[in-house]
């Protein structure tokens, strides 16, 4: 091997060196969580946090809340709160849908009729009917805010759909008559209660 030819492999190895040091390898993507907390975006979090239910509970909503000044029953009752708040309305959509498909069943009622039926059964879920909900999960997010999740089992939605049916049979007692011919009541509110919701 010349001269020549030594110098200038030398030169390509001493550049590629030169090289890979320059070039520091590329670290791999940090992978993104499913679910991350809303208000720590780069921190995973339970997926209840962002979906809002968890397996075995018929009926759940999340709540949030910050812990201001280490008041952490504060943070949750807020939390629990809004949490039933939102529990409110999935039970007023999941009783309107009960109502629908007990009404379609039966074959008894206009859309029209039913339309105000289902209005006057959800004007009737309020606090009260939301007495079973109980607190399911909580978890505290790095930045401080507590994440809760409230629930009804089946149970629970059942019993709380079929006082808001009888509640609004005696309050719009017109409404619901052509809904009774065959049923009293109580046996057409436990038959709507019992209506099964995908």
């Amino acid at each position: 091997m010349s001269n020549i030819t030594k110098a200038l492999l030398l030169s390509v190895v001493a550049f590629g060196l030169v090289a890979c040091e320059s070039n520091p390898p590329k670290e791999a993507p940090k992978k993104v969580a499913d679910c991350t907390y809303p208000s720590s975006p780069d921190v995973a979090a339970p997926d209840w946090v962002c979906t809002g239910s968890v397996e075995g509970v018929e009926v759940s909503a999340q709540g949030s809340e910050r812990i201001v000044q280490g008041e952490v029953d504060a943070a949750q009752t807020f939390a629990m709160a809004s949490a039933r708040q939102k529990l409110a309305a999935a039970m007023k959509t999941r009783v309107q849908a009960m109502v629908t498909k007990y009404v379609g069943t039966t074959g008894a009622g206009s859309s029209a009729t039913m339309d105000k039926v289902n209005e006057s059964v959800t004007r009737q879920i309020t606090d009260a009917t939301l007495e079973g909900s109980r607190l399911i999960k909580s978890k505290t997010a790095p930045d401080g805010t507590m994440y809760v999740l409230v629930g009804m089992d089946s149970k629970q939605v059942q019993k709380a759909a079929e006082t808001a049916v009888k509640t609004s049979m005696n309050n719009d007692q017109a409404l619901w008559q052509q809904f009774k011919a065959k049923n009293s009541k109580d046996e057409m509110a436990a038959e709507i209660a019992k209506q099964k919701i995908e």
